[in-house]
């Protein structure tokens, strides 16, 4: 039977933004399989690693009847991407076997049956459902994601602390050495909750998100709400699971057990000395010091005197970098070394033309926020170089 018929772009688009969460590599070979289901007319794809679910539907050209059957995503991808955009494509099953034919293009590819396809078991206790702007849960995303751990012991710091309470929606995200909030205000209350989403479902998110301002200029419906609309997501929380409905797609998730650090005790309140800084100079200045750091500590000086930023970074090699910048600082001289990589990751995702750096002394954390914006702060401790 003939499983769908699509344009190639179309079809590669529903298949691209199920995938990510596909590793190469499982103990389950059926894991590196998207399950293509047909179903009243729509193409339904679903992949899943046991702890994330992702699925999303199509209206696509086929036989009548219902079918499923799963084969292998990646290759699928990879035959796709081949083909030129604007060919017609078609799927057609037969004896576990799925033929993909685009022109004169044929490809046969070993299938699995969609019964052994292990579905993530969604719980039965969600809370209510709201929704918020896609663009504004992009954006705190991506102010805060580059601070998370990455196969830290410390299991609760490998994600995002999602917090919503009233208006305020809340991401901390903490590796032990520094640490990065966003908060946005929104225009609908919130029912209140406080969960840890993995790093994977993380970045996931920031890839699949939309920026709903772009897409809305770009499209004169837009006059009519429904654009919108179709730029919130979606979204509610059970007890160890997350749902996140968006753009034609449902995300489930797996939540991460533990208690977040007290974030609220890490950022500095009373610190006196405050430098406002262009963040592009700055940025350029600690990449052309970073070349020069030791491979293990990535450690640079940073010396503040009144009028003058003076940056200075050596390796084993007793090579040495050194950089300065006027700046507009009057108080006291403060000599104090940071890891460069947590600079430059905090200032590369920002967009702003200045950043306020405030400090109390070389052993002390830093605090970088942004000029009248109350809802970004980013720690990170000194080190000793």
């Amino acid at each position: 039977m003939i499983v769908l018929k699509a344009p190639q772009d179309k079809l590669l688009a529903a298949l691209q933004a199920v995938s990510g969460i596909v590793e190469r590599r499982h103990t389950l070979p059926i894991l590196a399989n998207v399950m293509i289901r047909r179903h009243a007319g729509q193409c339904e794809f679903t992949t899943s690693d046991l702890e994330i679910q992702v699925r999303t539907s199509a209206p696509m050209d086929g036989d009548k009847s219902d079918f499923s059957t799963t084969v292998g995503a990646r290759k699928l991808i990879d035959i796709l991407r081949t083909l030129p955009p604007d060919q017609i494509v078609s799927l057609s099953a037969a004896q576990n076997k799925l033929t993909l034919q685009g022109g004169k293009s044929r490809f046969t590819l070993q299938t699995l049956p969609a019964d052994d396809f292990p579905l993530v078991q969604e719980a039965a206790d969600f809370g209510p459902t709201f929704s918020v702007p896609q663009k504004t849960l992009k954006g705190l995303i991506d102010q805060v994601h580059f601070a998370m751990a990455v196969h830290d012991i410390r299991y609760y710091l490998n994600g995002i602390l999602f917090v919503a309470e009233g208006q305020t929606l809340t991401l901390v995200a903490t590796d032990g050495h520094r640490l990065a909030l966003a908060q946005a205000t929104l225009d609908v209350e919130m029912p209140k909750q406080e969960v840890i989403l993995p790093r994977k479902t993380v970045l996931e998110l920031q890839r699949l998100l939309k920026d709903g301002a772009k897409e809305a200029k770009s499209k004169d419906s837009a006059k009519d709400g429904s654009e919108a609309e179709a730029a919130r997501i979606e979204m509610c929380f059970a007890a160890n699971q997350a749902r996140f409905t968006f753009s034609g797609m449902e995300f489930v998730t797996k939540l991460v057990e533990g208690k977040f650090p007290d974030f609220n005790r890490v950022i500095p309140k009373n610190h006196k000395q405050h430098i406002t800084l262009g963040r592009a100079p700055l940025l350029t200045s600690l990449q052309r010091a970073a070349i020069l750091t030791s491979e293990k500590f990535k450690g640079v000086r940073m010396n503040f005197e009144p009028g003058a930023l003076r940056i200075a970074s050596n390796n084993a090699e007793q090579e040495e970098a050194k950089e300065e910048l006027e700046i507009d600082y009057g108080g006291p001289a403060i000599e104090i070394g940071f890891n460069v990589t947590y600079l430059m990751d905090v200032l590369s995702n920002m967009d702003q033309e200045l950043v306020t750096l405030s400090l109390q002394d070389a052993n002390s954390s830093a605090l970088f926020t942004v000029p009248e914006q109350d809802g970004f702060k980013y720690v990170v401790m000194p080190m000793r170089i």
